[in-house]
């Protein structure tokens, strides 16, 4: 019997690192420390912008970064870089994850595709009402889309806090709510808010399109190859004059779902340069690189590239651009406001009023309607209750409700009062949906220890 070869001794320094480097990994595979990350960060950018050091702050945002080649160039301020093309990324994950769900998972069923998308509306047009109800006068009204948006790098984060009591569906119909509500409230820019489209940007974004899907054709498996048609796409978007985290969901909805095609099934391939491997083992190092990069091709294709790629950027996302997107974004500057001009005062109640209360009652109204009416089911594991809590979460607006006051407001003061309804009303929001959740976990704990 052969007798296993004794463990080599390894330097202290490595011991060190290795533990270091499996501890982070097993916090990184926990979800819902990105959403405490996430709450960190934000409370930081508040503090921060809101300290004797606020200044600094607001100034490094604004530092200039750009890129130049061969003749091109093009420069814009850090928050630029963070906001329009980090997010990308996480739009790209999430837009991957739709589109998972919609091959063979809760989205493949047209009705239970409906309810997300009903609720959805329902989640624009009553916050959207509610604002209005306290902001027709003194045209404050242009403002009415401010509480539109869900904010989806919170709620996602928020809805992890709750742990994995949380059912996977509820998880994917949230994402599913928030992507649609972004994406409606995307067009209201391009509708309502935007002076007017550069047309030419669409031939720059569908030319990159067509390269993606042409590469796709070509059965180009090979993730980093597709940089350069995502920037086109991405850089087309931008010119159009639209929002240009857009991308990362047509990117992402564009992934494949099934394995690369080849003649022989992955699985096979890997036995077969895998023996290759082994047989070649021990000689010179130049004779196992050929089989080596062989299997490590096969093992690449043994996993759709839609759950190939998601799984390598996840952890990117969750506590690296996620963070630094709150951190960019959450330093709202609280003083400064007069309320006793221009019904400021009306601004920060109607945003407030319409995320906290609007919100819930617009994705409760439309997926009740939904189901009475047969356009959409509930999806498995989700309950009225779990509803009210994606409906509670929904209402964390943050950045493109933000984006969107800065769009709609030319007057300094209402637009530092909408600023402070969106601050207020997200965070009246989240923590009534962590409540609610807490209580709702808890109910169906005992409910299922009493069927047991």
């Amino acid at each position: 019997m052969r007798r296993p070869e004794p463990l080599r001794k390894l330097p202290r320094e490595q011991i060190i690192t290795q533990k270091f480097l499996e501890t982070f990994k097993r916090f990184t595979r926990i979800e819902a420390n990105s959403g405490v990350v996430l709450l960190i960060t934000a409370i930081v950018a508040l503090l921060w912008a809101n300290s004797p050091w606020a200044s600094s702050y607001h100034h490094l945002w604004e530092i200039p970064l750009g890129i130049s080649f061969a003749g091109f160039e093009f420069t814009q301020s850090l928050h630029f870089w963070i906001n329009d093309a980090l997010m990308t990324i996480f739009f790209l994950v999430v837009g991957m994850e739709i589109r998972y769900e919609m091959h063979g998972g809760l989205l493949s069923d047209i009705r239970q595709a409906g309810l997300p998308i009903s609720a959805a509306v329902g989640g624009v047009l009553v916050p959207s009402l509610i604002y209005l109800v306290f902001n027709l006068e003194g045209g404050r009204h242009v403002g009415w889309a401010v509480p539109a948006a869900t904010d989806i790098a919170f709620a996602v984060g928020l809805l992890a806090l709750l742990g994995r009591g949380i059912p996977h569906s509820l998880r994917i119909f949230l994402l599913a709510l928030a992507i649609i509500d972004d994406i409606i409230a995307v067009l209201i820019i391009a509708v309502f808010y935007t002076t007017g489209l550069d047309y030419s940007g669409f031939w720059i974004a569908g030319g990159g399109l067509l390269m993606v899907l042409a590469m796709q054709r070509m059965g180009i498996g090979f993730a980093w190859a597709y940089v350069v048609p995502g920037f086109i796409v991405w850089f087309g978007v931008l010119t159009t004059g639209i929002h240009p985290t857009l991308t990362g969901v047509l990117l992402g909805l564009m992934t494949p779902v099934v394995q690369r095609r080849s003649r022989v099934k992955p699985i096979n391939m890997v036995t077969r340069f895998n023996r290759q491997l082994l047989s070649k083992y021990g000689a010179a190092p130049g004779d196992i690189l050929e089989p080596l990069e062989k299997l490590r091709l096969a093992q690449r294709d043994l996993l759709p590239p839609v759950i190939r790629v998601q799984a390598s950027l996840e952890a990117w996302v969750a506590f690296l651009i996620m963070p630094l997107f709150a951190l960019a974004n959450a330093g709202i500057s609280l003083g400064g406001i007069d309320f006793s001009q221009a019904g400021a005062s009306w601004a920060t109640i109607g945003v407030a009023l319409a995320l906290v209360v609007g919100k819930p009652a617009g994705v409760m109204a439309a997926s009740w309607l939904a189901i009475r009416t047969g356009i959409g089911k509930l999806p498995k594991g989700v309950t009225p209750s779990g509803l009210l809590l994606i409906g509670l979460f929904a209402g964390v607006g943050f950045t493109m409700s933000i984006f969107i006051s800065m769009l709609a407001f030319t007057d300094t003061n209402l637009l530092n009062a909408a600023k402070l309804g969106v601050l207020l009303g997200s965070f009246a929001a989240g923590a009534l949906g962590l409540a609610w959740g807490w209580v709702w976990l808890r109910m169906n704990k005992k409910n299922a220890e009493e069927a047991a």
